[in-house]
């Protein structure tokens, strides 16, 4: 980010890693992939960022959360599920059900392969 560009309210959030240069890092290829998600449809109008900041926060705040911010994405993950569902572009059961999937999927994948749905033992 150069110092001409205007820091996003995205890039803001309280507990975002942060590089040297205050852009966003990310711990685990997953994160990029829920923050990108996140950005792509807020684009599509689905939400706007002080829904957004709303929904996460409230994740954040909720008990038993670590107390050192490990779970961070964990809770990006749970605000973004809520608003999908709220918004209606999907079912909770069906979230959670995919959800269930790709943890199953991540515990039958081979350490240093790519983790895959199909690689689901219990999926169809």
């Amino acid at each position: 980010m150069s110092a001409c560009e205007p820091l996003s309210p995205l890039a803001a959030s309280p507990g975002l890693p942060k590089s040297a240069e205050g852009d966003p890092v990310f711990a685990e290829p997953w994160h990029a992939t829920a923050f990108a998600l996140t950005v792509h449809l807020h684009g599509k109008g689905l939400f706007g960022w002080p829904e957004w900041a709303e929904t996460l926060s409230a994740e954040l705040k909720k008990p038993g959360r670590a107390a050192d911010g490990s779970d961070y994405f964990d809770c990006w993950v749970e605000a973004l599920s809520a608003l999908i569902a709220k918004k209606g572009v999907a079912d909770p059961s069906v979230l959670r059900d995919l959800q269930k999937s790709w943890q199953r999927a991540a515990e039958a994948t081979p350490h240093g392969f790519p983790i895959r749905l199909e690689n689901d033992p219990l999926r169809a």
